[in-house]
């Protein structure tokens, strides 16, 4: 079972030797690299590719690790025991009927392979990767209200990604492959946008492209525009029937583009780019 890409996501040589690298292992694939990159997208392409269902967690400030095993619903437990003198008492007897399984667990006890998805693991607490590491290493956990130990079936094929918000621990990192995927070189992303736009002009993807690097390329710049944010605008440009002379400055500096708002997404990044070609334009 060997991931070679697929026809709606690029996939470079290494990232594709680190999706099969952590297949052999059998460790989860950490993937690390700037927001908009595709990190989420690989996990769906690959199960895709691969035929395996997809189970997505995605992580907030608040999530807990134990969200991913199981709940116990103890409130509804509670209520339905306040009327179970009118209604059925059965189901308030058996706790089983309040435990809310998790996506781990669900990626156990399932039928088939599949593959598992924790998206953005650093926006959790610090002691979150930890929390996880024996029931990912050792594929199984206990539920202490039914007293029962939930093993996996088929061991999932583990994604993880990050964003670099904070570090991770040493010992959870010991248990991944790790990946960083690099921002697309002009010829990789032209690649991308080919899966996405494959009738575009090459004049204008030359023009729309050069444009893009030069506002990545801006010292100073709090968010760089990423490969998304660069489709969004291409979008845009292509939906506006925006000329390609629109994108092209005369003397070949740095110009402001058209529909800016699509690459620069706050005021002092399009403040410091605006004050960049005004003091090109009056050094001529």
């Amino acid at each position: 079972m060997k991931f070679q890409g697929s026809d709606q996501y690029v996939a470079t040589p290494d990232l594709m030797l680190a999706v099969n690298a952590a297949v052999t292992l059998q460790r989860p694939l950490l993937v690390k690299g700037e927001p908009g990159t595709g990190k989420t997208m690989l996990a769906e392409e690959v199960a895709t590719a691969l035929g395996l269902p997809l189970l997505q967690w995605h992580i907030k400030s608040t999530t807990k690790a134990q969200q991913g095993l199981y709940e116990y619903d103890a409130v509804s437990r509670l209520r339905d025991s306040q009327l179970a003198a009118v209604e059925n008492s059965e189901k308030v007897k058996d706790i089983r009927n309040y435990i809310v399984k998790g996506v781990l667990w669900q990626a156990f006890t399932a039928e088939q392979p599949t593959a598992l998805l924790i998206d953005e693991i650093d926006k959790a607490d610090i002691e979150f990767p930890n929390d996880l590491l024996r029931e990912i290493d050792r594929m199984e956990f206990y539920v202490y209200e039914t007293r029962e130990l939930v093993r996996a079936r088929h061991r999932p094929i583990v994604f993880i990604t990050s964003n670099n918000e904070k570090e991770l621990p040493d010992a959870f990192l010991r248990r991944c492959f790790f990946h960083y995927i690099k921002f697309p070189e002009p010829e990789t992303m032209r690649a991308i946008v080919d899966v996405h736009f494959p009738g575009l002009k090459k004049e204008l993807l030359a023009a729309a492209l050069k444009t893009f690097y030069d506002v990545r390329g801006l010292p100073g710049l709090k968010k760089k525009p990423s490969t998304s944010e660069l489709l969004d605008w291409l979008k845009l440009l292509v939906a506006e029937d925006i000329p390609l002379n629109a994108l092209h400055s005369k003397d070949d500096k740095v110009a402001v583009p058209p529909l800016v708002g699509a690459l620069l997404k706050n005021e002092q990044d399009v403040t410091l780019f605006e004050k960049l070609v005004f003091m090109q334009r009056h050094n001529r």
